[in-house]
Formats: structure tokens, C-alpha cells, sequence
């Protein structure tokens, strides 16, 4: 009877606990239907969340150009490749014969065979929708895209994306920099944009970047939309297009200057630097090593050292220490000192003048500086201005702090003025530290009439998506430290250094130029930290010049560091090759009147009307007046160039004629340049590999050309180009 009563008691319990689970779902169905909530989430809308598809809208990077328009940076379109895997009567489009695809997709990414059938087999078995194949599938050239569509394989598509691309390679990289795309994963979806990482890239992204839009409608569970998918669109702005003051051949001229002085020289580091003195405006900037933006990877020389890297400068220090005499009213030229050793006190190491302390016996001080003689500076700096004056006016020059140019990673130099022997080095360009564009900030009051300039790079910011200047920059006077006839002085001063008798720029000296600057030649501390390294070879040899000196209309600093030279070679050799053939030839292209010779433009070439006239009797014409010319194809009539009427060159500059008859031409040893010229003129798709000259081209000479032919060219540099040319005789040797 117990055991009944139990289990009656129990019988009774279950019924009651599975007759109030009953009843609580379905209270809890009830509630569901009734208001369409599951734990406060709407289940409508998360039906529509689910099958609304949303996705971003890309803005595109603004552009980046030079003074003169020319591009410099720009978004190019690339491909990302993608398989679709799971598919039924709604989705027909799936990879159906996995072997065959990852067969013959493998050769054109450049992937191991079984690494495709893996992401593909791996998608299958998850039973994924689509997968992708990594970095090796993305960034895909037009042509990459064909050669795939042409094999017809089921399932494999492509979304078109954008990489940032620079068309000149190397072409003012410290100045340009790079931009990247970068991944950020934000509530489970990958967000992708193109971020500055360096140079104006860096310093305008957010300008650049614009603002993305985005774009959501409702779908089915193939992705594809309903008969009304209430689309909801917001536009993308794009980003705004920024315009630098370089101006592209006198850029390019540097460019080319640089890298034939790097190629015979292999200097440790190479600064240069060509500024319109009246403005402040950075006509061209450049530093060895340097890099493709393109291919970023193995960077030497990430730092932009004209702004980034403060040195001890040497003698072009000497042309501030002799204008803060001449403002102080403390200078005679005249006036007679004796060279060679200079002590301050019995407590003072001595100083010493740059031939061994011999100097030039008792000589006036604008002798000094034609000489530079670190004595004469030593003692207008001690004796006639004093240390504390001294001191004020190397603030004045800005020397204290940075400049403020426009551009990401600028470094002060540090004036080390502590001890009366540091007070002293000062004057003479050693122990403190400037660098480069800090003493072309404080030369423009000397080329300028007393007023210093701030240094710029850009020019104006255009809104591209209306083509209006948002803002434009404009010269900024920043300082006064002398008058306009110190000024006037010190720049007499500096044209004896190179044009007279006993100056040490006379290497500077230009036939249809007058010429003035200042020439250094500064130790290089040693690393291990006792005292300087020795050897012809150990300096940092530089110039800070410009012309004409009646008005100077450019002003240019060029520093060489570590050159390897040979036998009596002087360090002054490199750098005067840079400073003469720049600075010359810039001079005649901004077609600045010659204030020397009877010339008024030697060097200069005007083409004449060249459209229609007869190729072969055009390049003999233009070859006779210096331009190295080549002729596309094998017609009699010119019916394009690169060059227009009325346009003046510069001594070997490379013209393209195409005829009516256009066939590749053998493109071996060109630049970067010259082919992007023919790709534009003829409409070609180009794809180039390495930075350097050519030393291979896929379109073979005298192969008739067509709008829109792909053209794929491998670059290399004349040290890349030796090395396989050894490489190649060994292994044919070997054979």
C-alpha cells in the first residue's frame, strides 16, 4: 500500500511539472506570435537583417600631381579572384572539376597546384559558399584577368578592386611616398582601404582618403536580389586631389643626375635639393638610396634625408657666420688676420684652417672666405660678433628648430653651444647639427633680400569631385635676420667663392650663369664615439649655391656623402656634376635670360611643327640639335609625338615620333619613363617589373602595334643588369 501511495505521489508530480512545461511554451509561443520578439530581438527584423545583403561603396584616393599636372599617384584598378564552390539549380555558376580548375589556375597566380585544390577541396567539405586564395589571388593585372577568363572555368569570378600605383617608379619617393591597403576586421566583416604610410601619402591621407558610401538591398540565400530589393545607396565621395610644387623635368632631371653620380660614386648617402628662393616653393627634392613606392619591400632608406636627418654641414655654415658680422656691423673685408691657427685661450684646444693648419700667412677676411678658413670664422665669431650675439642670430636663421615644411618626419638639428670650444666649432660648421632644408630655409634671406621663406611641397588641394581649389598656398615670410644690403654683401661674397681666383667653388662655375655659394666639406663623427673618422673619403661634401646672383631665380644644396674616389679625384668632383648639370639646364628650361656669354639659350632645343612632316628627315633634324629621338614604326609621316610644337627641351631628352605605320620598337635600355610615354601615346596596357632600364619587353621589334596591346617590360638597375650579365656568361662558360 506504501509502494501504491508513492508512486501515485509521484505520477502526480510529473503530470504537474510536464503540464507547466506545456503550459510555459505555450504561453511562450503565444507571446512569439503575438508580438513577433525573441528575447527583445524583432523576429522580422532579423529576417530582414539576414537577407539584406550590405556592403561598402569604395571612395577613390585622390589623385597626387605636380606643379604642372602632370600625375604622379593614382588609384589603379586591380582584380581579387574568388571561387564559388556550393551550387544547385539557383546557382548553376560552381566550380565542378576542382582538379582541372586548380591545374590550370596555377600557373598564371603563381601557385603550388595542390595549395588551390586544398582551398578549394577544405571549401567543399565546409561547404562554404565561395573561398579565396590569399594575397596570390589578389592584385591581379588586366591581363592576369583574361588569361583566366579565357579558360572558361566554371565558378571562378573576380571583384574589381583599386591599388595605389606610381607611374614614375622611383620618381620623387621621399617627397610622394607610398600608400597601402590595409585590412580591419570591424563586427566580423573585413574592412579594406587604402592607407598613406609615408611622404604625402602620410602627411594628406585623410584629405586624400575621401569618404566611402555604401550600398544594402534585399537577396535571396543565392546572393541575388529580389524583384524588390529596397536598394538603399549612399555615394562615395572621392578624395580630394593635392598638387606639389615639384615640377616633374627638373625633377627628373635630378632623378637622372643622381642615380648616374650613385652608379659611379656608390656614395654611402646622396641630398639634393633645388628651391625657388623667391617663394619657398621645393621645385626638387631627392636622396639616395631611395625606393620604388610600387614595390616597397627591401627599403635602404626609409628616411627623407634632406628633412629627417641633421649632420654636422661643414663650411656652408660659413655664409651665416659672415652675414651675422656684416649685420652686426663688425665686418671689414679688409681687415687682415693671420690663417692657419687660431687659439681662443691658453685653456682651448687650438683651430685649425683645412690645409694642416699651414693657412695662407696674413690674408684679409673676404679672403677667408673665398679660402674658407675655419680661423677667420672661428674669430668672427669669438672676437668681433661674440659667442652670446652669435648665438641670437643662428635663431634668427631658424637653425633652433624645424621649418615646418609639409611633409611627415621632420627633424631639427640641435645647436651645441654649451662650451666656449663648441660656441666656436659653431661658426665653422662642426659640433652643432642642421639639416639640409634648414640651411636652404635660412639661405632664401640671402637670396632674397634679408626676407626668409618657409619651405612648401604643396601647391593646392582641388576637390575632384567639383574641380574647385579648396586651398592654395602662397610664399610665407617667416623671418628678417639681415637687411637687404647684408644681404647683397654676402652674396658678392659667395660669387668670389666660385667665379675668382683661390675660391673653393670654382668647379661651380657655369659659362651662361653667374654662379655664387658656399662649398663644405664636414667630418663624420666616428661610431665608436672618439672623435671623427679620417680619410680623403670620409666626409660629407656638399654646396649650397645659386643663380643668377644678380636675382637668383633658383637655389639648390647638394651633399654627397662617402663618395669612393679614385687617385686625385676631389670629393667636389660628384657634387659639382649634380649642382652644374641641374642647376644649368633648369635654369634654361624655366627659360631664366643668361646674364653670361652670348647666348641666350645654348643648350635649349624649341621643337618646330613636327605633325605631318617626314620621320626620317624630322630625327636626323632633331638629333643635329641634341635630342635622342626614336621613331615608331616604319611610315614615312609623323601623326604623334611626345613633344609638342612650341616645346622647349632640354639637351638629350628622349623624343618619341610615331609614324602612320606603328611597329614595337626595340624599348632595351629605355627608362621607366620612356615607356609609359609610348604606352599613353599608343593606348598600350602596361605592366612593368623591377626598377631601373629595360632589359626585357614581351612584344617583340617591328610587331605591329594595336590600341590596347598588353605590354609587359622587366626593369633593372645597371648594377642588377651586371650582375646577370656575369651570371649569364658564367653559366654559358659553364655549359
Amino acid at each position: 500500500m506504501k509502494k501504491n501511495k508513492a508512486t501515485h505521489i509521484m505520477a502526480g508530480v510529473l503530470v504537474i511539472f510536464f503540464a507547466a512545461i506545456f503550459l510555459i511554451l505555450t504561453g511562450r509561443f503565444i507571446y512569439i506570435q503575438v508580438t513577433g520578439e525573441v528575447n527583445d530581438v524583432s523576429l522580422k527584423e532579423l529576417a530582414i537583417e539576414k537577407r539584406t545583403s550590405s556592403h561598402a561603396l569604395s571612395a577613390e584616393r585622390g589623385k597626387i600631381f605636380d606643379g604642372n599636372g602632370m600625375t604622379l599617384a593614382y588609384d589603379r584598378p586591380t582584380y581579387r579572384l574568388f571561387a564559388i564552390i556550393t551550387g544547385d539549380a539557383n546557382q548553376p555558376n560552381h566550380v565542378k572539376d576542382p582538379e582541372k580548375t586548380a591545374k590550370q589556375l596555377a600557373p598564371i597566380l603563381d601557385i603550388e597546384e595542390s595549395e588551390i585544390l586544398s582551398e578549394l577541396e577544405k571549401g567543399i567539405e565546409g561547404k562554404k559558399y565561395q573561398v579565396e586564395f590569399g594575397k596570390k589571388g589578389r592584385n591581379l593585372s588586366q591581363q592576369q584577368k583574361e588569361e583566366i577568363e579565357k579558360l572558361k572555368l566554371p565558378g571562378i569570378n573576380f571583384d574589381k578592386e583599386s591599388m595605389r600605383y606610381y607611374p614614375n617608379g622611383t620618381f620623387a619617393s621621399h617627397i610622394i611616398g607610398f600608400a597601402k591597403e590595409e585590412e580591419e576586421e570591424i563586427d566580423g566583416v573585413t574592412k579594406r582601404e587604402i592607407t598613406g604610410i609615408t611622404g604625402m601619402e602620410e602627411e594628406m591621407n585623410d584629405l586624400l582618403s575621401g569618404e566611402n558610401g555604401h550600398i544594402s538591398y534585399q537577396r535571396d540565400k543565392y546572393n541575388k536580389k529580389l524583384l524588390n530589393p529596397k536598394e538603399i545607396v549612399k555615394q562615395p565621395k572621392d578624395g580630394d586631389d593635392v598638387y606639389l610644387t615639384i615640377d616633374q623635368k627638373i625633377q627628373t632631371l635630378l632623378e637622372d643626375t643622381l642615380s648616374q653620380v650613385e652608379d659611379e660614386f656608390n656614395p654611402e648617402r646622396l641630398t639634393a635639393i633645388v628651391m625657388n628662393p623667391k617663394t619657398g616653393e621645393i621645385i626638387a627634392m631627392s636622396n639616395r638610396p631611395s625606393y620604388n613606392p610600387n614595390d616597397p619591400t627591401d627599403v635602404e632608406n626609409w628616411y627623407n634625408d634632406a628633412i629627417s636627418t641633421p649632420f654636422e654641414p661643414g663650411s656652408t655654415v660659413k655664409m651665416f657666420t659672415w652675414a651675422a658680422a656684416i649685420e652686426e656691423g663688425v665686418y671689414n673685408g679688409d681687415d687682415i688676420y693671420k690663417s692657419g691657427k687660431f687659439k681662443a685661450n691658453e685653456k682651448m684646444k687650438p683651430i685649425f684652417d683645412h690645409n694642416g693648419g699651414k693657412g695662407w700667412g696674413e690674408i684679409s677676411y673676404d679672403e677667408g672666405f673665398k679660402r674658407s678658413s675655419n680661423v677667420a670664422a672661428s674669430k668672427l665669431a669669438w672676437e668681433k660678433i661674440g659667442a652670446d650675439k652669435f648665438h641670437t642670430y643662428l635663431e634668427a636663421f631658424g637653425f633652433d628648430k624645424k621649418t615646418d615644411i609639409d611633409l611627415p618626419g621632420e627633424v631639427a638639428g640641435h645647436i651645441l653651444y654649451n662650451w666656449p670650444a663648441e660656441k666656436i666649432t659653431t661658426a665653422f660648421g662642426q659640433g652643432s647639427t642642421v639639416t639640409p632644408i634648414q640651411q636652404m630655409k635660412a639661405a632664401t634671406a640671402i637670396a632674397n633680400d634679408g626676407k626668409m621663406l618657409q619651405p612648401y611641397v604643396i601647391k593646392k588641394i582641388v576637390d575632384a569631385n567639383t574641380d574647385e581649389v579648396i586651398e592654395e598656398k602662397h610664399p610665407n615670410v617667416v623671418g628678417e635676420p639681415i637687411s637687404k644690403e647684408t644681404a647683397e654683401q654676402v652674396k658678392d661674397l659667395l660669387e668670389s667663392v666660385v667665379n675668382e681666383k683661390n675660391g673653393t667653388g670654382q668647379m661651380y662655375h657655369m659659362d651662361d650663369y653667374s654662379v655664387g655659394g658656399k662649398t663644405g666639406t664636414a667630418q663624420i663623427p666616428n661610431p665608436d664615439g672618439a672623435g671623427y673618422l679620417t680619410g680623403k673619403e670620409n666626409h660629407v661634401f656638399s654646396f649650397l649655391g645659386m643663380a643668377p646672383m644678380e636675382d637668383p631665380e633658383l637655389m639648390m644644396y647638394v651633399s654627397v656623402k662617402q663618395p669612393e674616389l679614385e687617385g686625385d679625384e676631389l670629393g667636389s668632383l660628384p657634387v659639382s656634376f649634380i649642382f652644374n648639370n641641374v642647376m644649368e639646364n633648369s635654369l634654361h628650361y624655366l627659360n631664366i635670360d643668361p646674364d653670361k656669354g652670348e647666348s641666350a639659350s645654348v643648350d635649349q632645343v624649341k621643337v618646330p611643327s613636327i605633325i605631318g612632316a617626314n620621320a626620317e628627315t624630322t630625327k636626323k633634324s632633331l638629333e643635329d640639335k641634341g635630342l635622342k629621338v626614336s621613331v615608331i614604326g616604319k611610315g614615312r609621316k609623323i601623326v604623334d609625338a611626345n613633344v609638342a610644337e612650341g616645346d622647349t627641351l632640354m639637351p638629350n631628352t628622349h623624343v618619341l615620333l610615331v609614324t602612320d605605320k606603328p611597329t614595337m620598337p626595340n624599348i632595351t635600355d629605355w627608362s621607366l619613363r620612356d615607356v609609359l610615354q609610348l604606352a599613353d601615346l599608343m593606348e598600350l596596357k602596361v605592366e612593368t617589373f623591377g626598377n631601373g632600364y629595360v632589359v626585357t619587353q614581351n612584344i617583340k621589334k617591328n610587331t605591329v602595334l594595336k590600341k590596347g596591346d598588353y605590354l609587359g617590360v622587366e626593369l633593372a638597375t645597371p648594377d642588377e643588369k651586371k650582375k646577370k650579365d656575369k651570371e649569364k656568361k658564367n653559366d654559358d662558360e659553364t655549359e
